[in-house]
């Protein structure tokens, strides 16, 4: 008996069944303690706003569900119908070489898979977002911003497959070695490439004028002997109204990038103190750490590709007529969703707890704790986030801590003795 079939059918209800059971309990969290505005907002949200947020909240996730309870058996039934082979069929007809075939056939999926996410996109754009403030995002930019990520990614795509393709029909037990060494170096070049290339391609970059903001970035830099080649903003008000901050760019090609509606919100000492938290991260190693367990993660992600490449019970699974290399990168993936789930519980505990010591540095460094915790109420309120998120949630998805317990962690510290 293939125990295939019941593997993928118990990993896909299951990855499914977490996701709403997810927004179940934060639903229920909404409803229960959640409801309450936590005596520390008072002041930054109005009972209409607090209001709204939980509106916002219990929205998104109603939203979640429904489509995890759409898609998941639309895509069992592509799976088991085999819809799958179907296109592998096509890709054949149409390329007799294997490595255009399996460019066919990732393309063709990948256009079903657009083809099935593009509504609830769109419905979450130009509805959700649209009626609660945050959309600023028009119908022209949506098309633009689609296309461009289209052509893009599927160009770097198409390269990075047909290369690990090759790697696994030519060099035999060492292709996942070979594989692994190339997409690192390709991730790592699209690190250097991305901000001077592709990021003005959706969005325009200037140089911050000199003035009070720049002029106490650069104080604050030089205090703390810290290089950066340039301040900018990004219009990210054209397609949203909310904020945010983050560096591009590694050694002394570093930028920091700040959105335009996050300096409309916040002070100059509010910016200065979000900066000093996102200089945190680099001093004390966070990126580098970051960037060293993705490439061990996607290490170890080609070795367990190497272990059911050609598997003819798992092809059968996925009802195919021919087995391929190309198609068996795609049905590894699926067993592989499983550990790379649990891998995100490592690393999203990971990055919670650099978030809380960046904002330690932020408030060693730029001295003013009251002026991060003042900035993080704003972009709360601005961003209508939930601040009594359910501990499963936090548990499972949170790359950063809720806002309360940031809150907490830096009243504590600046309480300490020095």
């Amino acid at each position: 008996m293939n125990p295939y079939p019941w593997i993928l059918f118990i990993l896909i209800v299951a990855n499914a069944g977490i996701d709403i059971l997810l927004d179940a309990v934060s639903l229920g969290r909404l409803k229960g303690p959640g409801s309450k505005l936590p005596q520390e907002f008072e002041g930054v949200f109005d009972k209409e706003k607090y209001d709204k947020a939980l509106a916002y909240q219990a929205v998104n996730n109603r939203f979640d569900m429904n489509s995890q309870l759409v898609d998941t058996p639309l895509l069992l039934a592509f799976l088991f119908l085999g819809g799958f082979n179907a296109v592998d069929m096509w890709a054949r007809a149409h390329a007799q070489n294997p490595y255009w075939a399996g460019l066919l056939f990732v393309g063709g999926l990948s256009a079903l898979k657009l083809a099935a996410s593009l509504p609830w996109s769109i419905y979450r754009t130009f509805v959700i977002e649209q009626r609660f403030g945050f959309n600023k995002t028009t119908a022209k930019t949506f098309i633009l911003d689609l296309i461009k990520g289209i052509l893009i990614g599927g160009a770097i795509g198409a390269a990075v497959f047909s290369g690990i393709v090759y790697f696994f029909v030519r060099t035999g037990s060492k292709a996942w070695l070979y594989s692994w060494i190339a997409f690192t170096g390709v991730q790592l070049l699209l690190t250097y490439l991305a901000p001077a290339i592709f990021m003005p391609l959706f969005n325009k970059f200037k140089e911050l004028p000199d003035g009070e903001l720049k002029a106490s970035i650069e104080q604050y830099n030089k205090r703390n002997l810290f290089r950066i080649s340039g301040i900018f903003t990004m219009d990210s008000s054209r397609r949203s109204t909310k904020g945010n901050a983050f560096f591009t760019g590694f050694g002394r090609f570093k930028r920091l990038v700040l959105f335009d509606t996050l300096i409309a919100s916040q002070s100059t000492d509010e910016l200065v103190a979000i900066f000093a938290h996102e200089v945190g991260h680099f001093k004390l190693g966070h990126i580098r750490k970051s960037i060293a367990i993705s490439i061990a993660s996607t290490a170890l992600m080609f070795f367990a590709f190497s272990l059911f490449i050609g598997n003819v019970d798992l092809f059968s699974a996925f009802k195919m007529q021919d087995v391929s290399v190309y198609a068996s990168l795609v049905f590894i993936g699926f067993l592989y969703a499983p550990i790379a789930r649990i891998q995100s519980l490592f690393t999203h505990a990971l990055s919670r707890k650099a978030e809380f010591e960046a904002d330690g540095y932020s408030a060693e460094t730029f001295g003013k704790p009251e002026t991060l915790i003042s900035a993080l109420k704003k972009l709360s309120a601005d961003n209508l986030s939930n601040l009594d998120p359910h501990p499963l949630r936090v548990f499972f998805d949170y790359t950063h801590p809720p806002i309360m317990k940031r809150i907490e962690n830096l009243r504590r510290l600046a309480a300490a003795p020095h």
